[in-house]
């Protein structure tokens, strides 16, 4: 039997603005039944999408994250402004045949990448 992915969880020092953050930006609600130690971003209904998990850490992973998430939607430039107007910083910008993306940081440093196709390649996210 395979396994299948229940939820993608974050560490953070302090979990509760990072998950209102992330609600804002993926159209989802936030679930706390933990007194703030651990929140869920549940997405909208009728939203087929894994929960994200954001669970309180005292002392979070130095470094590069080394899993992020994959956004995307036909327009790229549109959903980077506005994820940067939200309080996420762009990092950079890459391109390869058929495909850019930008690589952005929520408001705690996590980056992400948000990707449009570029002719006939398919987004990715």
């Amino acid at each position: 039997m395979a396994l299948s992915i229940g939820m993608v969880t974050v560490d953070s020092t302090d979990p509760r603005p990072l998950a209102q953050w992330w609600a804002r930006q993926l159209g989802g609600r936030v679930v706390d039944e933990s007194d703030g130690w651990f929140l869920e971003v549940v997405p909208a209904e009728g939203v087929t999408a894994p929960v994200l998990g954001f669970q309180r850490v005292e002392d979070p992973t130095p470094g590069k994250n080394r899993l992020h998430l994959d956004l995307g939607r036909s327009d790229r430039e549109a959903d980077v402004a506005a994820l940067v107007a939200d309080g996420a910083t762009f990092v950079a910008e890459h391109t390869m045949p058929g495909f850019r993306w930008a690589v952005l940081a929520d408001p705690q440093g996590n980056q992400f990448c948000v990707g449009a196709a570029d002719g006939s390649a398919t987004t990715l996210g």
